[in-house]
């Protein structure tokens, strides 16, 4: 008779856990609408992400929603395998997965310690899932305690750039306004998407300080936390240009609402 621990299993590979950050306000689009819940294409953001995930092979997700959260859990009122993680206050990103880090734990719980962690924005709906495919496919050949999924782009404006070593390796991630002039012409970006072995996330979140300008927990800091213990944490370039589109104004969701339907109309019917 097959296992819980079996059904987590596929050829060798145990079932990744989504995490969607969902409980921003998106004061900059001007609506009281929760950001995520902003139509493109004919779906609201958050509904286009976490498709993604789930063509990506991803079953169970939990979406963490904080601002009006009662409209973002409608719009996925219909999409099973969704769990819902409240953010009380805006306090960052690391603070936004930390509030599902209960979630996460039980999920992988009963051996699953090492289950993959994919941790998204709600607000990126131009996510393919083949990316996610091949970051996953990078974590399951390695014993990794966290792989980030970048992308080279032309334009890096605004974006966190991957700092690496002499040799390749990765050694951090420096947001736009604290980098050099060297470090601002470095073409491969952060996407905000990451995969982490599930322990190892709950480790790295329990050390999030918040001993910054802003004063809030940073997801971004805990590459960092992990790479000084010595654990295994790479950038990957997997993920395609088109794929740095996100929407914080009613103009980059103009932008995103017609890359999709371009997206839709090369896709093969």
């Amino acid at each position: 008779m097959e296992t819980p621990l079996d059904t987590q299993v596929r050829g060798g590979r145990i079932a990744p856990i989504g995490v969607v950050l969902a409980a921003g306000k998106g004061t900059r689009m001007g609506s009281d609408l929760p950001k995520v819940a902003h139509e493109a294409a004919g779906k609201p953001l958050v509904v286009w992400v976490v498709d993604a995930l789930r063509d990506a092979g991803v079953a169970d997700c939990v979406v963490v929603v904080g601002h009006r959260a009662e409209v973002v859990e409608g719009c996925l009122a219909a999409v099973p395998g969704i769990s819902f993680a409240l953010q009380r206050e805006q306090r960052g990103t690391g603070d936004a997965v930390a509030a599902a880090a209960g979630a996460i734990g039980r999920l992988a719980a009963g051996g699953l310690e090492r289950r993959p962690v994919v941790i998204v924005c709600g607000d990126s709906p131009m996510l393919r899932p083949q990316s996610v495919r091949g970051l996953l496919d990078r974590f399951a050949a390695r014993d990794a305690s966290c792989l980030l999924g970048t992308a080279v782009t032309d334009d890096p404006g605004g974006l966190g750039r991957i700092v690496r070593d002499g040799a390749g390796r990765f050694l951090r991630i420096v947001e736009e306004k604290d980098a050099t002039a060297a470090e601002r012409a470095i073409r491969e970006v952060n996407m905000s998407t990451y995969v982490f072995a599930a322990a190892d996330l709950l480790h790295a979140l329990s050390r999030l300080g918040n001993a910054n300008a802003s004063g809030e927990y940073y997801l971004t800091d805990c590459p960092g936390i992990l790479l000084a213990e010595g654990r295994t944490v790479d950038a990957v370039p997997c993920l395609d240009p088109s794929e740095t589109l996100s929407v914080n104004t009613p103009e980059q969701l103009a932008l995103v609402a017609a890359a999709l339907a371009a997206r839709g109309a090369r896709s093969p019917a």
